[in-house]
């Protein structure tokens, strides 16, 4: 049985995800838990994004409520696509959502 709810595993997720990435907390008030699910009791899957923006990162949060440090990013926009959708975004948001993408072709 979990001893970490679903909502903690959000949390857990977002804090480690926004530390990982180095943002400011004005920068974190862009991201959003877009999606959680429990798989079998033992663990949750967290996805994190900007609300209206298809990328997204995957996390996983073991029960213990630690998080797995490898952490998957998934996007649609290919790395030398250009980026104008993030125009919208801070720049330093869309800076890093850009680097991302260009990591992962």
């Amino acid at each position: 049985m979990s001893s970490t709810t679903i909502v903690a595993a959000e949390q857990i997720a977002f804090d480690f995800l926004m530390t990982d990435l180095n943002l400011s907390l004005d920068d974190r008030e862009w991201f959003t838990v877009l999606n959680a699910r429990s798989v079998d009791d033992r663990w949750y899957v967290v996805e994190i994004g900007v609300e209206g923006f298809p990328d997204k990162w995957i996390l996983q949060v073991w029960d213990t409520g630690v998080c797995d440090p490898s952490y998957t990013f998934i996007s649609p926009i290919k790395g030398n696509a250009e980026n104008s959708d993030l125009i919208e975004l801070p720049e330093s948001v869309a800076t890093m959502i850009a680097a991302e993408r260009s990591n992962h072709p």
